[in-house]
C-alpha cells in the first residue's frame, strides 16, 4: 500500500494514540496458527473499510491484510471495547491541545412513540 494513503487513514499521531489501546493477542497455548500481522497494517485496513464503505471481501490486497483477519480483528477490537476508548483518547488529546471547541455542539437523541395497547 502507498506509503501517502497509509499516512492519510493513519497518521502517526493517531497510531500513538491506538497502538496502547489495542488489546494483545497471545500465541496459542496448541501451536500453529498464522504468522503475526502487523497491527498498524491491520488497523488501518479496517480504518480503509469503515470510512470506504468498501465490503469486507473487497479489501484490497494493498493493504497486506487478508479480509478476514481485518475482519476477524475488527470483531475482537469491538467486543473489547477498543472504538469508545480511542474516541474517549483522542478527545483526551484534543482537549490537552485545546483544540476543543465546546461552545457548539451537537446532541443526539431519539424517541419512539410508546405503543398502545388494543382496544
Amino acid at each position: 500500500m502507498g506509503v501517502g494513503l497509509s499516512q492519510r487513514l493513519v497518521p502517526d499521531g493517531l497510531w500513538s494514540l491506538v497502538d496502547p489501546l489495542l488489546p494483545s493477542f497471545s500465541a496459542r497455548p496448541q501451536g500453529g496458527g498464522t504468522a503475526p500481522v502487523d497491527e498498524r497494517a491491520v488497523f488501518t485496513a479496517v480504518v480503509y473499510v469503515l470510512t470506504s464503505g468498501c465490503a469486507w471481501r473487497h479489501l484490497p490486497e494493498n493493504f497486506g491484510v487478508s479480509p478476514a483477519t481485518a475482519h476477524r480483528r475488527f470483531s475482537s477490537w469491538t467486543e473489547a471495547g477498543l472504538w469508545r476508548r480511542l474516541h474517549l483518547a483522542v478527545l483526551d488529546e484534543l482537549g490537552t491541545r485545546s483544540e476543543l471547541d465546546w461552545t457548539s455542539a451537537i446532541v443526539d437523541a431519539a424517541s419512539v412513540r410508546a405503543k398502545r395497547g388494543d382496544r
